[in-house]
């Protein structure tokens, strides 16, 4: 596989507090990455700098290839305002904002690829109903769909099956496990280690302000585990 993403010493925080320093890695295309780590750790810290919401204080973050990758990133549920009255095909048209030169509206082809989006998640039956009226799995599956809709090259994810019940929790991991193709890497935040384990080839833990790195079945050992807590 082919490096679609390097970070070259990376440190990353808020205001002058560092979170992480000198994180060195790559992402490679068509890679399933687990990022893992105790609560506060800051795997939502580095997942924010990829998506390019936080910039690094020092170091970079290089892009490989002729081309920007596009990067579709599902936040946490609960960082979201929950009390917006919006269906939940505006929520996923939120989704193709960049894809609209500024001063035009949506058209007919973002509005379709909106409900693809929404049927490659099987939400497309919540299409025109409100987001903060429908349950946790179904509002994952519309945050996944809004970032699906532009195209994305690297899909990042935080939490995903985070207070989702059983069967959603199921739905979301077989669907990862589908997209997870050359065209379609991923890196997933997630403290559930049965979704990390049925979907990661790589783990990356977050520990102690650095990121160490390898393969699922090595970094998700019972000697590993053991001394790697993720709470």
């Amino acid at each position: 596989m082919k490096p679609l993403i390097t970070l070259e010493n990376l440190t990353v925080g808020y205001g002058r507090k560092a979170v992480l320093e000198g994180v060195k890695a790559k992402i490679l295309e068509g890679d399933a990455i687990g990022l893992l780590g105790a609560n506060g750790s800051g795997k939502t810290t580095l997942l924010k700098s990829i998506a390019g919401i936080l910039p690094p204080s020092e170091g970079k973050i290089r892009f490989e290839g002729t081309k920007r990758p596009v990067i579709g990133y599902v936040p946490q549920r609960e960082s979201l305002d929950q009390s917006f009255l919006l269906s939940n095909l505006e929520v996923v048209e939120m989704g193709l904002c960049g894809r609209v030169p500024p001063g035009r509206f949506l058209g007919r082809a973002e509005r379709t690829a909106a409900m693809q989006a929404l049927e490659r998640t099987g939400a497309a039956d919540l299409a025109h109903k409100r987001f903060a009226e429908i349950s946790g799995g179904q509002k994952q599956r519309v945050l996944i769909a809004r970032a699906l809709a532009a195209d994305p090259d690297l899909l990042l994810l935080d939490e995903p099956t985070a207070g989702v019940d059983a069967p959603a929790v199921k739905a979301i991991t077989e669907l990862l496990q589908l997209w997870n193709t050359p065209g379609m890497t991923i890196v997933m935040v997630n403290h559930d280690l049965p979704v990390v384990r049925a979907v990661a080839r790589t783990v990356w833990w977050v520990r102690e302000g650095t990121v160490e790195q390898g393969t699922a079945a090595e970094m998700l050992s019972r000697e590993r585990i053991e001394h790697l807590p993720v709470e």
